[in-house]
């Protein structure tokens, strides 16, 4: 059943009292719009346009389709309320509240019952009753279809700022030169904290969804903890796995965009909302220009720690520093890289290696890591020197072997 069907047939009383009160639609309005809204904040600041010619005609609309649906004993039409669904999206697009947006049509429509209160006579009280249900019951199409034309077109909003922010990101990540204007709008005037991320795989997949749906939802819970760890609005650029967010250093207080402002247990937050492990690198731009160098920072340090096997987590350029710099190429690099080639065959060696180094040369905890006699250790050891050449326990061997299993890492075999 339609809202207001069943107020109607209308009695002869109540159209009748209804007519006595039509001619009163323009001056009601003027009322309305003049004294009744003078209530909200900020309505005296409003155009005048605004309030005494556009604000007027819809709640002259409103007022005559009420009288309208009076007199032809009818409830409204969805094209009738086509008008307030065109307001409710421009009022959307102005950054109106929706609260206050709904009170201009339960206030024009209290300022029509007290018109119809003061015209009903002694004896029209069950006609007042009528039309106050057909009003009330009306109202509940009206502000459905105005609320309903507010959120969509809000969303499309939404939707359509993201979207131009992700762009700038990209720009400002890729060098691209971006105005002054924008860069104040997004807050990244003063520079921004640039992260950089890899998620894995999910560790559950649902085989149908769609990728787009997958990598949209990704996006929109990664932007919301990033935002909730930040308190502020962060630019999120996202691929299938991985991406990066800018963090608007004004936004972050006195000590501005400083790599250290990221939470340690970041990368585990995300990781819970992405359902996945994630991997974390933060660098500082000082300003605008300088986010596409931050983020070729936090990108290159991203790259080391995955390539280096490092765990899950927040990482700085700190963390990967000596790997860093034995990653930019030069003469020495290849024949450093290729001083372990002896061993590509024989992978115990190796590991062996790879164990006695991290443990500084700790025979037995070598051993205890990989399950040896400490003299199989020293066995082993003494054979990677034979076929490499090199005393790895002497200083010199040992951070020559430390740097070639480092590049080894990061550019494989040479």
């Amino acid at each position: 059943m339609a809202e207001g069907a069943s107020q109607l047939p209308l009695s002869p009383q109540a159209r009748a009292l209804a007519a006595r009160c039509e001619g009163q639609v323009n001056e009601l309005a003027r009322r309305i719009t003049r004294e009744d809204f003078a209530v909200f904040p900020g309505y005296e600041v409003l155009p005048e346009d605004m309030k005494h010619t556009e604000m007027a005609a819809t709640v002259r609309y409103g007022l005559r389709l009420f009288f309208t649906l009076v007199r032809e004993d009818r409830v409204g039409r969805g094209e009738e309320f086509r008008l307030f669904q065109e307001r409710a999206a421009q009022r959307a697009e102005e950054g109106w509240p929706l609260h206050l947006l709904l009170r201009t049509h339960l206030i024009s429509r209290h300022a029509l019952f007290r018109t119809l209160r003061a015209a009903a006579e002694p004896g029209e009280e069950a006609a007042l009753a009528e039309l106050a249900d057909l009003l009330l019951g009306s109202s509940a199409e009206v502000i459905g279809a105005v609320a309903e034309s507010y959120q969509v077109e809000q969303s499309a909003l939404l939707v359509e700022r993201r979207e131009q922010r992700r762009t700038l990101a990209r720009a400002l990540l890729a060098g691209f030169p971006v105005l002054p204007g924008r860069l104040e709008e997004a807050g990244l005037q003063h520079g921004a904290l640039v992260l950089a991320f890899d998620v894995a795989a999910p560790r559950t997949h649902s085989p149908e969804q769609p990728p787009s749906v997958a990598l949209g939802r990704r996006l929109r819970r990664v932007q919301a903890v990033l935002e909730r760890t930040f308190e502020t609005e962060v630019l999120v650029v996202a691929e299938a796995e991985g991406g990066y967010a800018l963090v608007p250093a004004e936004a972050l207080g006195p000590r501005g965009a400083e790599p250290a402002r990221v939470p340690d247990t970041l990368a585990a937050r995300l990781g819970r909302t992405c359902e996945a492990d994630v991997w974390l690198a933060a660098a500082a731009a000082p300003d605008g220009p300088r986010i596409a160098s931050a983020g070729r920072t936090a990108s290159e340090v991203l790259r080391l720690t995955r390539a280096l096997g490092r765990r899950p987590g927040v990482y700085h350029l700190d963390d990967v520093l000596l790997e860093y710099h034995l990653s930019r190429s030069d003469e020495a690099s290849a024949p450093l890289a290729a001083l372990l080639d002896p061993l590509a065959d024989r992978p115990e060696l190796l590991d062996t290696l790879r164990a006695h180094l991290a443990h500084q040369q700790d025979r037995r905890a070598t051993a205890r890591e990989l399950g040896l006699h400490p003299n199989t250790v020293d066995n082993r050891m003494a054979r990677v020197g034979e076929l490499i050449g090199i005393d790895v326990t002497a200083p010199r061997g040992y951070a020559l072997a430390l740097t070639a299993l480092t590049l080894r890492d990061l550019r494989g075999p040479a």
